[in-house]
């Protein structure tokens, strides 16, 4: 990939790493506040209402945690795949290769998580 033998290269490719952990965080957060909003408008429109439907503020934000997660696991994969092509000179002695995905991994399950307990209505 690069010629360069410059640890920049690696650094480069983990701040992208990181701007798309934090595109994912963004995506999962507006996601769920989308489906909480729809549950307080339904709570606020309708009081006395025993039954809670699903509208469609619930799929939508069900949705953007689905794709948040799908963001941090894609990125993962993608920056392993960056990483695999560089040269031992570019990655710094020492330094932990794996943080950055590992983190990223954590996010999609908690992100995953997350959209199970909605789902399940808990």
């Amino acid at each position: 990939m690069s010629d360069l033998n410059d640890p920049r290269v690696f650094f480069a490719a983990e701040r992208t790493l990181l701007a798309w952990n934090r595109t994912s965080l963004a995506l999962m957060a507006f996601g769920f506040v989308i489906e909480r909003f729809g549950l307080f408008m339904h709570l606020i429109l309708r009081p006395g209402e025993a039954h809670l439907q699903r509208g469609l503020s619930f799929w939508i934000g069900l949705g953007f945690l689905l794709l948040g997660a799908a963001v941090a696991l894609s990125s993962s994969w993608q920056y392993r795949k960056v990483v695999r092509t560089l040269k031992p000179i570019e990655i710094p002695a020492g330094y932990s290769v794996n943080a950055g995905p590992l983190i990223n991994l954590l996010v999609a399950a908690l992100g995953l998580g997350l959209l199970a307990i909605l789902f399940a209505g808990l």
